[in-house]
């Protein structure tokens, strides 16, 4: 008997041609359509809606001939997605919705809708790869970076569980976006050439400050400038060794603070919490010849420090640290007890080139300290750990 999939369709060619190719394995493959944003403000009206990525996904599924579905999963992608990201950035954090999204909704929520359709798997057009091994305690599934290394989507599943690994195909790890474009075509789909879906997962492209302004409110505050030449910490490359202390280990991976530095206010902000490390787009202050990049904010006094030049000390830092709470192992048997040390390799954004790194773990969480100075390690955002190609683990990085 046929095993069934009941795969994501989202009205995008990855999806589509994700589909086809586990009709061509000979599985028995179901389409189901999420919807999980009804509320358009701060999207910018040039995109869009989901009535269109609808329409597109039932003509796949109608061309691929499989049946098709929709769901309406709104209602918990505002509780545990959304809701999320207002409180995280009214903390001056910057939370990481795509990783969210597939924690909390594609992996979660969605299944529990596959499985009513009686699915087997469910399946996704992620650009990764999924393998098991046999180990003495049983079978282990192993998440993998995909064959395309400029599409290589892992780091957004870097939350994903082994009962969810499980029970999930990956269609398309083995391919190269140009190969499933090429794949669109030849199948003739209605979205072999539709652009790529951009902005946050499931919501779209938006403009950040409007659409937070629904829940946090506006609110002048300084913008102050931190010269480049003021006394940044200052660390060798290379990494520390086991003979490292702890007091060490927590100046490298603690934040810049620019307020105990010399700086001149600059200008005016609307909203600390509306800007995140590195960010450069919103400042709207001239006068310089490099552009103004953030490097650190205030939200409980409402100040926004920025310095001029993406090479700014300010910008750079040796190491960060995850909680001990907010530790996630995709593979258990690989979890680090207090006291461990491990070299690996970590990304700590989206198609960020992988980073040589020593894990450290303590009994109040991991201090990942890297071999090079690394640019705007950001709060809220998540660090994801890999073994060669596999991801091992993550966490959302405190500070």
């Amino acid at each position: 008997m046929k095993k069934r999939v009941v795969i994501g369709l989202s009205g995008g060619v990855d999806s589509s041609v994700a589909a086809c190719l586990l009709r061509e394995q000979g599985y028995d493959v179901t389409g189901l359509f999420m919807r999980n944003w009804h509320d358009t403000t701060g999207l910018l009206q040039s995109d869009c809606h989901w009535e269109d990525d609808l329409m597109f996904a039932e003509m796949v599924a109608k061309k691929a001939g499989i049946p098709f579905h929709m769901v309406d999963l709104s209602e918990a992608y505002k509780k545990r997605v959304v809701d999320y990201m207002f409180s995280e950035y009214g903390k001056g954090r910057t939370p990481n919705p795509d990783i969210l999204c597939n924690r909390e909704i594609k992996f979660d929520s969605f299944a529990v809708e596959a499985k009513k359709l009686g699915a087997d798997f469910i399946a996704t057009g992620h650009y990764c790869r999924k393998d098991d091994i046999s180990t003495e305690s049983g079978i282990i599934h192993r998440l993998l970076s995909g064959k395309d290394k400029n599409k290589d989507q892992s780091y957004f599943l870097c939350q994903i569980s082994q009962e969810q690994l499980a029970e999930t195909l990956f269609p398309l790890g083995g391919h190269t976006k140009e190969e499933v474009r090429t794949l669109a075509a030849g199948l003739r789909l209605p979205t072999a050439s539709r652009k790529d879906s951009q902005g946050i997962c499931f919501i779209g492209k938006v403009h950040l400050p409007v659409f937070l302004q629904q829940k946090l409110k506006s609110s002048t505050g300084p913008v102050i400038e931190i010269d480049k030449n003021s006394v940044f910490p200052s660390w060798p490359s290379g990494l520390p060794d086991e003979t490292v202390t702890d007091d060490e280990l927590i100046r490298m991976s603690s934040p810049h603070q620019p307020g105990n530095l010399s700086g001149t206010i600059i200008g005016n902000h609307h909203g600390a919490h509306f800007f995140t490390i590195g960010q450069r787009k919103g400042i709207n202050i001239g006068g310089h010849r490099e552009p103004l990049f953030v490097i650190g904010t205030d939200t409980d006094n409402n100040i926004l420090y920025v310095g001029e030049g993406q090479s700014h000390p300010g910008l750079y830092r040796k190491g960060l640290f995850v909680r001990a709470g907010e530790i996630h192992w995709i593979r258990s048997d690989l979890a680090m007890n207090n006291g461990g040390i491990r070299d690996c390799m970590v990304r700590i954004r989206y198609r960020q080139p992988l980073q040589p790194a020593r894990l450290f773990m303590r009994k109040e969480g991991m201090y990942v300290i890297f071999d090079r100075l690394q640019r705007s390690i950001t709060p809220g955002q998540f660090a994801a750990w890999y073994d060669g190609d596999e991801v091992t683990g993550s966490g959302v990085i405190d500070q």
